[in-house]
């Protein structure tokens, strides 16, 4: 279940690494006492659309959108009370109004865009951590494991067909450096193709792809 947020204009500059300020306004909506913390996180939320570059910054001056998707309706319900309650964000941003959006049809489609950088990583035997991105022909494995490990976590059973694999023939693709909590994490802005049942694409839409959704990796659209 997505909804769509429709953001005032800033009064000061947004700067570029504003991730961790959007987590925290999303963590805020969630609640402290909200299971969601801790766990797999079973939603996912895109980066704010809508922004023009400015003095080494980001602008907003006609306001900002961004959506956040929960599998759990009753959860995203409850985000939504929060929200009208404390609408406040972050350099002078507040939330002005909530859209539900309805899914899409899913039979046919198979092809998604990145509404937030696709990341992913693994530890490896020797207790380091490697990311991986859409040049590593294991980058589809890997988002395929983060999406069944996601499943068995909200009790859904097994998809046999399923497939998920980055469209390395689009041109656009790139790679985005992005720093979280003073981690650089190289993350991949490439469309995502995934074969599957429809209930498993539509799940896949609500959650995200890849690691770390809960801090604004991987949203789809």
């Amino acid at each position: 279940m997505r909804i769509i947020l429709r953001i005032s204009s800033n009064t000061t500059l947004v700067p570029f690494d504003y991730q961790a300020k959007l987590v925290g306004c999303v963590h805020k909506w969630i609640g402290p006492d909200n299971d969601q913390h801790g766990n797999i996180s079973l939603y996912s939320f895109s980066w704010l659309y809508d922004s023009i570059v400015r003095r080494g910054s980001l602008d907003f001056p006609n306001g900002a959108r961004m959506f956040i998707s929960f599998y759990d309706s009753g959860i995203l319900k409850a985000v939504i009370d929060s929200i009208q309650s404390s609408p406040a964000m972050f350099c002078g941003m507040e939330v002005r109004s909530i859209d539900m959006t309805d899914y899409p049809d899913f039979t046919r489609r198979d092809y998604f865009y990145c509404a937030s950088p696709v990341f992913i990583k693994r530890r490896l035997d020797s207790g380091e951590t490697r990311q991986y991105n859409f040049n590593d022909a294991d980058a589809g494995k890997y988002m395929r494991e983060s999406l069944l490990t996601k499943m068995r976590q909200a009790g859904l059973e097994d998809d046999n067909t399923l497939d998920i694999r980055f469209d390395t023939s689009y041109a656009k693709k790139k790679l985005k450096l992005v720093n979280y909590h003073g981690v650089g994490n190289k993350a991949s802005i490439c469309p995502i193709i995934i074969h599957g049942k429809p209930s498993i694409k539509r799940f896949a839409w609500d959650v995200g792809i890849g690691s770390c959704t809960g801090i604004g990796f991987g949203a789809i659209y």
